[in-house]
């Protein structure tokens, strides 16, 4: 069992670690999206490009993902699922390749809740679409949303992923402290401007 679960955490974050958003931007003339903004390989990041559908591919494939990584351990490591939704979350925070420097993991850990969770994942779309189009702050719609995801499971009395999305949403939480400290200071920018 030790050897499946090392197995199914390296391949969920082989996956994770795929950083779309720089490829992408650098595949399409716009440099190194570690230059700009926040410097995070995400989607906000890469629409500080001033490229719509590069940010939307970016989003997409990042959710893509996780849901992959859930999807591929229900169907080769059953009962392994869990695994496969942190290592894949992990390895897009935190990235070998880019000395561990990754995205936020707002969109994929939508991803991750699809497949795992899907009234979570449906929960997390609204809060995060809808705070988006009210508040226009990126930071604020990413942190709301994966805060979402363990009080659902809470909801619903889910006590056996409620551990895990917790644990998940404190990450992503994490990876949006300097927007935090911005949001204190009343300097975090709106989506469409500089800074993030």
């Amino acid at each position: 069992m030790n050897r499946v679960i090392l197995l199914v955490l390296a391949v969920s974050y082989l996956l994770g670690s795929i950083p779309f958003g720089l490829l992408l931007t650098r595949a399409a003339g716009k440099g190194d999206i570690r230059a700009i903004g926040s410097g995070s390989i995400g989607a906000t990041n890469v629409l500080r490009t001033g490229s719509k559908g590069l940010a939307a591919a970016t989003l997409l494939l990042d959710a893509a993902k996780g849901v992959f990584a859930v999807w591929l351990a229900q169907r080769l490591w059953p009962g392994f699922e869990l695994h496969a939704a942190a290592g894949v979350l992990i390895g897009h925070l935190y990235p070998l390749w880019l000395r561990f420097r990754g995205g936020k993991g707002v969109a994929t850990m939508l991803g991750i809740l699809i497949p795992l969770l899907p009234i979570a994942a449906l929960v997390y779309a609204v809060v995060w679409i809808a705070l988006l189009l009210i508040v226009r702050v990126s930071s604020v719609a990413g942190i709301a949303a994966a805060a979402s995801a363990p009080v659902t499971a809470g909801v619903i009395g889910d006590e056996g992923r409620f551990p895990l999305l917790f644990g998940l949403a404190l990450l992503v939480i994490w990876k949006h402290r300097d927007n935090i400290r911005r949001l204190m200071a009343g300097d975090e920018p709106r989506v469409g401007r500089t800074k993030g």
